[in-house]
């Protein structure tokens, strides 16, 4: 489990035919061993390898798939956060590292002291956003200024531009997207039919109505 709050930036040493990707590193190593989880632009991996500069990750077909990460060259830029510490700050949101889909930088612009970018996804992403909601892209926890069909938009206050992959981002530029559990429980839920389970506790609680009430 994740917060979003990205501690720093890493760069791409090598990424294997094989899917074993190395990156250069230094905070996210310290108290970090084989078996851990390290968050790279928002994609939860296990660590198998490390030396005192790099950690190496195995990334599977299907995370190359449904993520950036297959089109990561040596010499680029990485968000890095390592997992949360039962009893740390929750300074984001709750965030699994298990990616929903890619989205494209539709447009960037300066907003006062702040960055908007306003990005393009999927339908069966975008149903889970709602304004005000939480986000994460490229393993960053962000705010939804405002939801649409095909996309969302967000703004970047300058700490979080310096200090993350944003920084470099343009339109087009394509982007790994995780939205927030929550919606994904609420949706599971009240789509269930059965009449079992959680919706039974959730009709005896008197939150949930039966037809025609």
């Amino acid at each position: 489990m994740f917060t979003g709050i990205i501690e720093e930036r890493g760069k791409v040493i090598e990424l294997s035919p094989k899917g074993a990707l190395k990156v250069g590193a230094s905070l996210v190593l310290e108290e970090t061993n084989p078996g851990e989880s390290i968050a790279v632009s928002g994609v939860c991996l296990t660590v198998v390898d490390m030396t005192a500069s790099t950690f190496t990750v195995d990334v599977m077909p299907e995370t190359l798939k449904r993520s950036t990460l297959g089109s990561l060259r040596p010499g680029a830029t990485v968000n890095l956060e390592r997992a949360v510490q039962a009893g740390g700050r929750l300074g984001g949101h709750l965030v699994n590292g298990h990616v929903d889909g890619v989205g494209t930088v539709r447009s960037r612009r300066q907003q006062g002291n702040a960055v908007f970018f306003d990005i393009d996804v999927e339908t069966e992403v975008s149903k889970y956003m709602v304004s005000k909601g939480s986000v994460t892209v490229d393993g960053i926890s962000l705010t939804v200024v405002e939801a649409r069909p095909a996309g969302f938009s967000v703004s970047i206050i300058p700490h979080t531009l310096a200090q993350t992959t944003l920084d470099d981002a343009r339109v087009g530029t394509r982007v790994n997207i995780e939205v927030d559990i929550i919606a994904k429980y609420v949706e599971a839920f009240i789509s269930r039919k059965s009449g079992g389970g959680i919706e039974d506790a959730l009709a005896r609680g008197g939150y949930l109505l039966g037809e025609g009430e």
